[in-house]
């Protein structure tokens, strides 16, 4: 009976070692292998978020620097890009005539009576010979008058002789001066005749050429042959809305934007309001002067154009991505620091389609979240 309790007795104290053992090298054998990383920590507060700079949820937003702009009073309105035409030529033949060489091309700058053009005129010919027949016909007009009136003195002709001869020096004086003037309207050169130049009537910039050599042109076409224009001042053509007249007036500062420069904004000035509305579209005309100094705008360009208050007084702009509601208030989030993340409650301006202006609540430079802040919200309300 002793004999089988120490057996029991031995048999317990293998079965204690043994499983020591067993669970002394699973330990160390656990120990060898790489433990799984520890999740970032988030800590929050009421109105602000606390990530840790490799947290997850910073790769699923996105956060840009404010930058503000000058208060609008309406949305971008729809503009089209046209000629300042108070420094604008369309030039045209006044004479008919065959193209014998371009002297200016696109882009050429030229001088108010610089040649553009020669043509080869009949018609310019003939009106030369006109003038050179006029001269010589009140020149020698003119002398016959002379020896009338010397014979007259004399006694040696009557008065309704040298009233004659009077009269005919008058008519061909009034003949060459009409001959001059068709020359001058021309501006004709002699020494080129029978050519004809047609010559720049301002300084400006070669925008448009729709001729070439051999053409033949006429007075009467129905499109210019040169369009010579100031680059540096463009218009801007806006058809306004009806329920948005009271809203503009002459002297307003403008900002216009096109596509093809989205990040550039054109300023200007309102110079001329329509009397009335288009009958059939009912908008009104208003035509907008903008600086165009690094000759970035185009005629025919689309723009938006957008009347602002003060061009010295700024609001921040943001996405309209950045802003959630909660209640009856407008919100965002504000970035303090690498992953501190604010709510702030702020006032907004005009709202438009893709941006809208905060009146209070964010200044420029502070950056906020343009892309995911309703995630940042959800998660921001969990701890509530």
């Amino acid at each position: 009976m002793i004999r089988l309790d120490m057996k029991i007795v031995v048999l317990i104290l293998v079965l204690v070692l043994g499983g020591a053992a067993y669970f002394g090298w699973q330990k160390n054998h656990e120990s060898g292998k790489p433990r799984a990383a520890a999740l970032p920590t988030l800590h929050k507060s009421s109105d602000t978020l606390h990530f840790e700079v490799n947290a997850p949820q910073l790769t699923f937003i996105k956060i840009q620097t404010v930058e503000a702009f000058p208060e609008p009073l309406v949305e971008p309105l729809n503009a089209r890009i046209v000629y300042d035409d108070n420094r604008t030529a369309r030039v045209f033949s006044p004479i008919a005539g065959r193209v014998v060489k371009i002297l200016a091309e696109i882009g050429k700058q030229v001088k108010a009576g610089e040649g553009i053009l020669i043509l080869d005129s009949p018609d310019y010919a003939q009106a030369v010979a006109d003038s050179s027949r006029a001269d010589a016909d009140l020149l020698r007009k003119r002398e016959t008058y002379e020896r009338a009136r010397l014979t007259f003195e004399a006694q040696g002709l009557a008065r309704k002789d040298l009233e004659g001869a009077e009269a005919d020096w008058r008519q061909a004086e009034a003949e060459a001066v009409r001959a001059k003037s068709r020359l001058a309207n021309l501006n004709g050169n002699f020494a080129t005749a029978p050519q004809y130049v047609l010559r720049a009537p301002e300084a400006g910039t070669i925008s448009e050429r729709q001729v070439s050599a051999g053409s033949e042109v006429r007075p009467d076409a129905a499109n210019p042959l040169f369009v010579i224009s100031d680059p540096a001042h463009v218009w801007a053509q806006i058809d306004l809305p009806e329920q948005l007249i009271g809203k503009v007036r002459i002297g307003q500062d403008v900002l216009a934007q096109v596509d093809a420069y989205p990040d550039d904004s054109f300023i200007g000035k309102i110079t001329a309001i329509a009397g009335s509305l288009d009958p059939v579209t009912r908008r009104m005309q208003v035509r907008c002067e903008i600086d165009n100094a690094q000759f970035k705008l185009k005629p025919e360009m689309y723009a938006q154009v957008t009347p602002i208050a003060d061009l010295h007084s700024r609001l921040p702009r943001i996405p309209n991505t950045a802003i959630f509601t909660q209640g009856l208030y407008s919100y965002v989030f504000v970035e303090h620091g690498v992953g501190v993340l604010q709510r702030r409650r702020v006032l907004l301006g005009l709202q438009g389609h893709p941006d809208s202006y905060v009146k209070e609540g964010l200044k420029a430079g502070e950056r906020v979240v343009t892309s995911g802040a309703l995630l940042l919200n959800a998660e921001l309300a969990g701890n509530d």
